[in-house]
């Protein structure tokens, strides 16, 4: 079923709208997981606890709206947790070795990142070769470049600290500052930016004609092409959100903690996709919303820091993962197929 009929069916049937939501899923697995270690973890529901699960929520959100929006559109991205690490590598890297002002390697950083998801997008359009295909290409790519780079450059396999440059204090306090509430309660500013980039693509998605488009171009892109649907600029658009956001989480890790190890994000990747498919979106596309997506990485992030305190093995955490990654896939498989059964 096509986004126009999903919205008239709603119309037509005002009871059933709710069956038509993908993120109906994920809300559900949302609120047993959070009542399962509300009983087994005494301290889960503390101020302290749950600013600590937010902000666990929010690093994976970031990132989980945007690569939500490209699998709507049809489309993967294996290339994103190392992407991430490739915007702080280079914004690190770009200060420390020109010795300028933090600003400066910040700037190049956003113009290296978006040139990655400028490369995805235009392969993908150019080539017709498939997105897993190419993103795959460029995960290897950017995986051996942040490796090898790094220690061509630094002797080591993480860069230098910037902490002591200018402008530091001033690019921490927009990407990685923290607001404290009393004794215990800390909300990190990504929970600002995982809300924000979460209302900006639904309102997109929603409200938009790009919107329409995104649906249109993961439904069926031929037919989309047909109608006068710009396919090729639609999804290279969707690949510079990614990249965009890539960059965003990337410079809340470089300021957090002032270095950067060139090995990290390598398996980040399948957590962002986990997180959208948890949310409702579809794997073949046209289906899905930006809500399901930061639900589904709220999910992720009780379940990492709930087992911590309930006090478990964290080796089960991939565990619950996998479990949760079938059971959210059924249910939502579950929930659509009444959708388009009362519709």
């Amino acid at each position: 079923m096509t986004a126009a009929a999903t919205e008239a069916a709603v119309r037509r049937r005002p009871g059933h709208a709710l069956f038509a939501r993908p993120e109906l899923g994920s809300v559900v697995g949302a609120v047993a997981v959070l009542v399962f270690f509300a009983v087994v973890a005494d301290s889960f529901l503390r101020p302290a606890g749950l600013s600590t699960v937010v902000y666990a929520a929010s690093t994976i959100g970031i990132m989980a709206v945007p690569v939500a929006l490209l699998m709507i559109g049809g489309e993967f991205d294996l290339s994103t947790g190392v992407m991430v690490t490739t915007s702080a590598l280079v914004s690190s890297m770009v200060s420390y070795q020109l010795t300028a002002n933090v600003w400066v390697g910040v700037g190049v950083s956003l113009l290296a990142t978006l040139g990655v998801g400028l490369f995805n997008g235009w392969m993908l359009t150019r080539t017709g070769l498939p997105s897993f295909i190419i993103t795959l290409g460029t995960f290897l790519m950017l995986t051996g470049l942040n490796l090898g780079a790094t220690k061509l450059i630094s002797g080591t396999v993480s860069t230098p600290s910037i902490a002591d440059m200018e402008g530091y204090g001033s690019a921490g306090a927009l990407f990685a500052s923290q607001l404290t509430f009393g004794d215990d309660v800390r909300l990190r500013v990504t929970v600002l930016w995982w809300l924000g980039l979460t209302a900006l693509a639904t309102w997109v998605l929603l409200r938009t004609r790009a919107g329409n488009w995104i649906f249109a171009v993961g439904g069926d892109a031929e037919a989309a092409r047909a109608v006068g649907v710009p396919v090729a600029r639609t999804k290279i658009g969707l690949y510079l959100g990614v990249a965009l956001c890539a960059w965003i989480l990337g410079q809340h890790l470089l300021f957090t903690y002032g270095v950067v190890q060139s090995g990290e994000g390598v398996g980040n990747e399948l957590i962002y996709i986990a997180a959208a498919v948890i949310g409702g979106c579809l794997l073949t596309g046209g289906y899905g919303s930006a809500v399901g997506a930061a639900v589904g990485a709220l999910i992720f992030g009780m379940t990492s820091k709930g087992i911590v305190y309930a006090q478990w093995d964290p080796n089960w955490f991939t565990f619950f993962l996998g479990a949760m990654l079938l059971l959210a896939t059924l249910l939502n498989a579950w929930i659509r197929r009444r959708s388009e059964a009362t519709a």
